[in-house]
Parts: structure tokens; C-alpha cells; sequence
């Protein structure tokens, strides 16, 4: 029997990642990509990627290449019968940062510089307090942490868990919250949704869908069943 989580994740700090630029305007969409949380929550093994402890410990804190590894990574989740959705906002307020930097060119003699070229931009970042929702499906208990860090400014978030008690159905509902599409359009017939445009893959969400699911008593909530990481 699947064992369904209701993650509940409350910022303590700001939370950035660029999902979109425009100008010099760098915006924080307030939804957690189910790619980013799996790294967040610990899920993805990096002791299975590394050979050397410096390695295992690099790849945790930050990438020496810019060079996505989801498939290699995500993969042995579906082997282990793990899927995590993307996450919406309960309540969230955004806050504008304003950075600015000047572009110093410095000589052997400490001549004084003929130009001195200031830039700036601005970060629409994620409040402290914020608050998102998510759901993890696992074929096997899991124990999650209290604590992860998100966004680039590797963020302090607080996890509250609380485990669902399913039912399997079938049939046509509506799940408003996020979904990769990527993960449902194999298993799901995908009769309408909105477009959340973010990389490394745009989400939908109010998406209307027929298919196999979960549902719960206590509440009218119904959860995709079958959901598998993929990739193009």
C-alpha cells in the first residue's frame, strides 16, 4: 500500500531562484519545482554518484558543472517507488532586493582607474513565513527531515508532515495543485490545465484529468496515481 505524505514547508528565510529575467528584473515564481525538492528533501542518494568523499561533499554543496544530471539522479526514485509533486503557495509575500556592483580594474602600480562602470539589477525573492504544500507518494515509509535548504541563498525551511490514508479510484477530477507534465501525460489522459512557464520544466496546474488516483476521506483532495519521473 502507497503511504502518502502532505509536506507543508514554511520559509525562514528569503528564497531565491531566478525563474524568469526580465531586464534586470529577476523574478521568484512561488512554486518549488519537484526536481528542486527532491535534492532539498535528501531524497536523491549522492553517495551513489561519487567515488571520493571531496566528491560526495561537492555535489552536495554546490555543482562544478552546469551540466543538469536529473535523469541520472531522479531515475532510482521510480525504482524505489518515490515521487514527489511540485509545490504551491498556502500564503506567500514577495520582497525586492536591489543589488549593485561595480565593474574595478586594478594595475600592478594602483593607477587609478579611467573608468569605473556600475550595474545593478533587482531579485523578486520569497518572503520569510511563506508557506508551500506538496505531496510525496513512496511504496515504502519514509523519515523526513525537519529542516532543508532551498534556492540559490540555500535557504532555512522548516517540513511539517503529516501522513494521508488513501483510497484507489478511477475516473475524470481536477487536481489544482502544480504537476510536471512530464510525469502524467504517459499514465493520464490530460484534458485541460493552465501553463506555469519555469525551468528546467514548465508545470501545469488546474489541470482536469482522467485516470486512476488517489482520494481520501477526509477531504475531497484526489492525487494522481502512477507518477513517474521522466524526461525528454
Amino acid at each position: 500500500m502507497v503511504s502518502i505524505y502532505r509536506c507543508t514547508i514554511e520559509l525562514h528565510d528569503n528564497l531565491y531562484y531566478a525563474t524568469r529575467e526580465i531586464g534586470r528584473l529577476y523574478e521568484t515564481e512561488p512554486i518549488l519545482h519537484n526536481y528542486a525538492l527532491c535534492y532539498a528533501l535528501g531524497l536523491v542518494d549522492s553517495d551513489r554518484y561519487s567515488t571520493t568523499v571531496a566528491e560526495e561533499h561537492s555535489y552536495r554543496y554546490f555543482c562544478p558543472e552546469q551540466i543538469p544530471k536529473y535523469a541520472e539522479h531522479l531515475t532510482p526514485l521510480n525504482q524505489q517507488g518515490i515521487y514527489v509533486t511540485p509545490a504551491r503557495s498556502l500564503n506567500h509575500a514577495a520582497v525586492l532586493n536591489t543589488w549593485k556592483y561595480a565593474n574595478n580594474n586594478y594595475h600592478v602600480e594602483m593607477e587609478k582607474t579611467q573608468k569605473n562602470i556600475p550595474s545593478f539589477g533587482r531579485a523578486k525573492e520569497i518572503a520569510p513565513e511563506s508557506q508551500f504544500e506538496c505531496f510525496i507518494l513512496s511504496d515504502k515509509p519514509l523519515t523526513l527531515p525537519k529542516w532543508i535548504r532551498l534556492g540559490k541563498w540555500m535557504s532555512k525551511a522548516e517540513v511539517r508532515v503529516e501522513e494521508l490514508l488513501p483510497k484507489r479510484s478511477q475516473g475524470d477530477f481536477t487536481f489544482p495543485y502544480p504537476l510536471n507534465p512530464l510525469d502524467v501525460m504517459f499514465t493520464h489522459q490530460v484534458l485541460s490545465y493552465d501553463t506555469v512557464n519555469m525551468p528546467p520544466v514548465s508545470l501545469i496546474r488546474n489541470v482536469r484529468i482522467q485516470g486512476k488516483y488517489y482520494s481520501f476521506e477526509e477531504s475531497k483532495l484526489k492525487i494522481p496515481a502512477q507518477m513517474h519521473y521522466r524526461f525528454k
